[in-house]
């Protein structure tokens, strides 16, 4: 039986509860991400948010520390605005985010996914990939990390 997505599940890559992604039309090479079944949209982590008017449309301009535990390597990120959402994170705070459209790379393939920008300081990972991005493509193993292996440029 086909997936929303046109793929069977024979198709499908087995990840697991954590794989390092690639963001390239952010600058993003590589970045520690969480998979996340228990939420329906991805995020990505941003310490500096600024909203600008960019040919006429909304655009972020935001900053990111891409890996844990260093705050010294900071990348400054732009990309238009999709949208903006209500979103309420596991301690039911009700928080309203930017939405951006962005290529992510996992594994060998690479697809757009929407990713709401917010601060994620108190959290171990600086992105997290919903069920959203990952219908249709990937089965999760939770017994397992990386399984995906570092993306290739």
């Amino acid at each position: 039986m086909d997936t929303p997505q046109g793929q069977s599940k024979q198709t499908k890559q087995t990840a697991g509860w954590r794989e390092w992604a690639a963001l390239p039309e952010l600058g993003v090479s590589r970045i520690k991400a969480k998979l996340d079944t228990g939420a329906r949209t991805s995020c990505l982590h941003a310490f500096y948010t600024r909203t600008y008017e960019h040919n006429g449309e909304p655009w972020l301009e935001f900053h990111l520390h891409p890996n844990q535990g260093d705050e010294e390597t900071v990348l400054i990120c732009q990309a238009p605005i999709v949208d903006q959402r209500n979103v309420t994170d596991s301690g039911g705070h009700v928080e309203n985010r930017p939405v951006i459209l962005t290529p992510m790379q996992l594994g060998g393939d690479l697809w757009p996914i929407e990713m709401t920008i917010t601060n994620r300081d108190t959290m171990k990972f600086r992105m997290l990939i919903g069920r959203t991005a990952m219908r249709g493509r990937l089965l999760i193993d939770s017994d397992s990390s990386y399984l995906l292996g570092e993306p290739q440029p």
